[in-house]
């Protein structure tokens, strides 16, 4: 065997490893639902398992002891701690998405904050939080909310305008002011305990800030930037929201999955006060048991394949072509979308068995209609993608 066909047997082998354990974590994590939710965080026994199953740990680079998996085999992953707990498999997609950053740090800065078992970054979003250029480094002032995982997280990334020394803001060449990554330590970062919601709770996605803390320079970073990268593998020219879309639509997907199935079973044993007939029985049921078996199955393997696809296009060629980002970016959007389609054929069809806490409905309900409030789920991404489809521009920021 030559060395590439070698390189592809271990990166399947890589690949099937990864999505044994993460579907092993299944049914641990969908017994430990109620705590995780109730703990608005994952439980210190959760993340055990996960921290063993390197499940956060599954787009690091092989230089620092991570998988480094092929994105079809880590939406997979992703599914399967789905089907378990939406709240785990969103921290798994947050965190996993976080730790690329090691693609763009120097090696012992990345091998401190991600070469370790337990080493887990989380951000959110920019609002109006500064990097101050010092000697050195950077004095950083901000807060950032929705840092999903923050709570267990070991490191805090702190998205920042850079204020230069003359107190102008960093630009690109063409004008564009620029986004910037500082890594705090999570003990020099405080947390608002703000994340009292509908779904998703175990997330823990609170609200974090910081007042004049200073960054070193080898500790920030510019995601997404050939400058900055310091990885070659193929992975890395994936960018992170590729596969923050990607893996968040298996999240989606992977709820549902469960929603379904669990529907399944229980329609086999009920039958409806006044219906008379078992809810098997039923001609409508059946129908939309099957219908959205398959719409589940045709979007899951679409991205799947959309994915696998791409993987040999940047292979070759790179930067990733924008075609290729708006095939990512339809098809993760598509698929988040048939999810919630799916969820709402369950919730309906299920009854009054779904609003009880003791069945399975009512927290992935929850979840998934979470989950579809988040940006990569909105429907804006297909006038976008639309547009450029119809010889229009296409705003780079949303694919």
């Amino acid at each position: 065997m030559n060395v590439i066909g070698q390189v592809t047997q271990n990166a399947a082998q890589r690949g099937a490893a990864a999505i044994a354990r993460a579907r092993a974590l299944t049914p641990i994590l969908s017994n430990a639902a109620p705590r995780i939710d109730a703990a608005n965080q994952l439980p210190d026994d959760v993340l055990a398992a996960m921290y063993d199953a390197n499940i956060f740990r599954l787009l690091v680079p092989r230089d620092f002891g991570g998988d480094e998996l092929e994105p079809a085999d880590y939406v997979q992953c992703v599914e399967a701690v789905a089907i378990g707990n939406g709240s785990a498999a969103w921290c798994m997609n947050q965190g996993s998405g976080c730790s690329m950053s090691a693609a763009y740090l120097e090696a012992p800065v990345a091998a401190k904050v991600l070469g370790v078992r337990e080493g887990v970054i989380a951000w959110g979003q920019l609002r109006g939080s500064k990097a101050v250029v010092v000697d050195g480094g950077y004095r950083v002032t901000g807060r950032w909310q929705f840092c999903s995982g923050g709570r267990h997280a070991t490191w805090i990334g702190g998205h920042c305008h850079v204020v230069e020394r003359d107190g102008s803001l960093r630009k690109d060449p063409d004008g564009s002011v620029i986004e910037r990554t500082m890594l705090l330590p999570k003990a020099v970062v405080g947390m608002e305990d703000d994340w009292q919601v509908f779904g998703l709770r175990g997330t823990g996605s609170n609200t974090f800030y910081v007042n004049d803390v200073f960054v070193p320079d080898d500790h920030s970073l510019r995601r997404d930037t050939d400058v900055e990268r310091r990885q070659a593998g193929n992975l890395y020219r994936f960018t992170t929201n590729n596969m923050y879309s990607s893996g968040f639509s298996f999240v989606a997907m992977g709820i549902a999955r469960a929603m379904l199935d669990d529907f399944i079973a229980v329609a086999r044993e009920k039958s409806p006060a006044m219906a008379g007939i078992p809810l098997r029985d039923n001609n409508r049921v059946q129908f939309e048991v099957a219908h959205a078996d398959v719409q589940l199955r045709a979007a899951r393997n679409h991205l799947i394949q959309t994915l696998r696809e791409i993987w040999d296009v940047v292979r070759g060629t790179h930067p990733m072509p924008i075609e290729q980002r708006v095939k990512i970016r339809t098809a993760a959007t598509y698929g988040i979308h048939v999810a919630r389609s799916v969820a709402e054929t369950v919730w309906n069809e299920s009854g009054a068995t779904a609003i009880f806490d003791a069945n399975p409905f009512e927290r992935r309900y929850r979840d998934i209609h979470t989950v579809t409030q988040q940006a990569q789920g909105r429907s804006a991404h297909f006038e976008n993608v639309g547009n450029w489809m119809l010889g229009g521009n296409v705003n780079l920021r949303f694919i």
